[in-house]
């Protein structure tokens, strides 16, 4: 007597407690974390454990003094407080901006939309270079601002219009996509039930795109934070007026002086970090809080 061979369509309904694992296109969880927790170790952890650890050789009053000394405190708040007004001013253009790419067709469409990323692609030297010619004194546009008392280069301000500069790319491409995948529907919907343009935005589209300004303007605050190349050059560098923080960080290096320049790195990379905690930790409030009342 034979046996017919199951199918499998017979095995699963003789044995219902039996499930086929999903086929996956990666392999599995165990192996995919694996690999996942290693490049990231040897990416990110790695060095940033020999940052930590390099600013151990350091006693506590050594480690304070490094930190703490007036021209270290004077690039903080320069740093930082220019990042927030860059990123700031790019959350409101860089909206602007998208929106116009997104909502409305003209000539030359193509070419603003690739030269939003310029700043990506432009080397953040050249970029510094390209904007001392400009706003210097002598420069294109700053021979006519500074005989009118308006001073952009060799400045605070320079460092403001360079880390605008490098960080509107970020917003741009971050809301781009969510307002090519809004629905027009509710719009039209707000429009016809009465809403005006501010109660349509305010309350219709804001809120749909508001974890992706809050992702722009992360990046572009962490963008601003750490760069170097195109401040240099339009900053002036002026100790305890235009230095920025990772100015120091090279002038210590350049010294010998590596303890006291990962001992303000890390302060930088604490700062940093807890920012983007606090700025995450809001992106995920507003997603709970737009699923709530959607």
């Amino acid at each position: 007597m034979t046996v017919a061979a199951s199918t499998p369509s017979q095995v699963a309904a003789a044995a219902p407690w039996r499930k086929r694992a999903p086929h996956r296109v990666l392999p599995g969880f165990r192996l995919t974390l694996g690999y996942t927790l290693f490049y990231l170790a040897l990416i990110v952890l790695i060095p940033l454990s020999a940052l930590i650890f390099k600013t151990f050789t350091l006693t506590l009053e050594q480690f304070w003094a490094a930190v703490s000394s007036p021209r270290v405190v004077a690039s903080y708040q320069l740093t930082f407080g220019a990042s927030l007004i860059a990123a700031l001013v790019n959350v409101v253009f860089g909206l602007l901006v998208a929106w116009v790419l997104v909502r409305y067709p003209f000539p030359g469409k193509k070419i603003v939309d690739a030269l939003v990323d310029l700043p990506f692609a432009l080397p953040t030297a050249v970029a510094g270079i390209s904007l001392t010619a400009l706003l210097a004194g002598n420069g294109w546009v700053g021979q006519y601002l500074e005989p009118l008392g308006i001073k952009l280069a060799f400045n605070p301000n320079g460092i403001v219009i360079a880390l605008i500069f490098i960080g509107l790319p970020f917003v741009v491409r971050t809301v781009q996509p969510v307002l090519e995948d809004a629905e027009r529907e509710l719009e039209e919907a707000a429009t016809c039930l009465g809403a005006t343009r501010w109660q349509t935005f305010t309350r219709v589209i804001f809120p749909s795109i508001a974890p992706a300004l809050l992702t722009g303007f992360a990046m572009a605050f962490a963008r601003a934070i750490g760069e170097y190349g195109s401040v240099i050059f339009i900053a002036g560098n002026m100790p305890m007026i235009s230095e920025i923080t990772p100015l120091i960080i090279i002038g210590k290096l350049e010294q010998y002086d590596y303890a006291g320049a990962t001992a303000v790195a890390v302060v930088l990379l604490v700062i940093s970090f807890v920012l983007l905690l606090v700025i995450n930790a809001l992106q995920s409030w507003q997603r709970k809080r737009t699923g709530a009342t959607s």
